[in-house]
């Protein structure tokens, strides 16, 4: 597993597991995401999620939080870009049910990775509803990998995160071009399709999986 893939687990990770407190919705938006991050990190590095066959409690906690505070529908529209304002509300919902499941299983999935490393804050930038805060990642064997976190303001003083950006690149920006070149060459009816593919394969994987769990207990 590469450095990079680490960071972007680890980072997805964090962002999508924002606690959402009262407490933690004061402040700037690096006020908030260190707030998160530290929370985050109590999770996983909590020895009860930790222990062995703990693992479907664990990420079943994640996507339960996830699902609360990421934006996944700002997300969606952003990696969509130009392909999303044509879309019928129902069209979205699904798009955007289908994508968030794409982010969780290949993101939040590889949680194991977690193994103590260390979220160092070097400032934001706010311009009126949006916000960077740019972050670096150490890992434990002295690897700095810059993150950035894009984030725009919700309700109140509530701030989402909607994109992270390892070493310059962007995850929205990366889906978006997938994303186009699936429906230029083909139709956004494919896309859906790939989509929907992708996560029978990961249902079907998850059942496997149980299965075989089951016979060794």
């Amino acid at each position: 597993m590469s450095v990079r893939a680490l960071a972007w687990a680890i980072a997805i990770v964090l962002a999508t597991m924002m606690t959402p407190t009262g407490e933690a919705r004061a402040g700037t938006p690096s006020d908030q995401l260190r707030t998160h991050i530290e929370r985050a990190v109590k999770v996983l590095e909590d020895p009860e999620l930790a222990k062995e066959g703990k693992t479907a409690e664990r990420r079943a906690a994640i996507r339960r939080i996830a699902n609360d505070i990421f934006d996944f529908t700002e997300t969606t529209r952003r990696a969509l870009g130009q392909h999303w304002q044509p879309r019928t509300p129902q069209e979205r919902e699904e798009i955007t049910r289908l994508f968030a499941d794409l982010l969780e299983r290949s993101y939040i999935g590889k949680i194991e990775m977690y193994s103590g490393e260390k979220i160092q804050f070097l400032g934001d930038t706010i311009e009126r509803d949006q916000a960077t805060v740019r972050t670096k990642l150490v890992t434990k064997q002295g690897a700095e990998i810059p993150v950035d976190y894009r984030l725009h303001r919700a309700a109140g003083d509530r701030w989402l995160t909607y994109d992270v950006s390892i070493e310059g690149v962007s995850l929205v920006a990366n889906y978006r071009t997938q994303f186009n070149k699936i429906i230029q060459t083909s139709s956004y009816k494919d896309l859906v399709k790939k989509m929907k593919a992708k996560q029978d394969e990961a249902v079907f994987e998850d059942e496997s999986q149980k299965r075989a769990r089951t016979r060794t207990q």
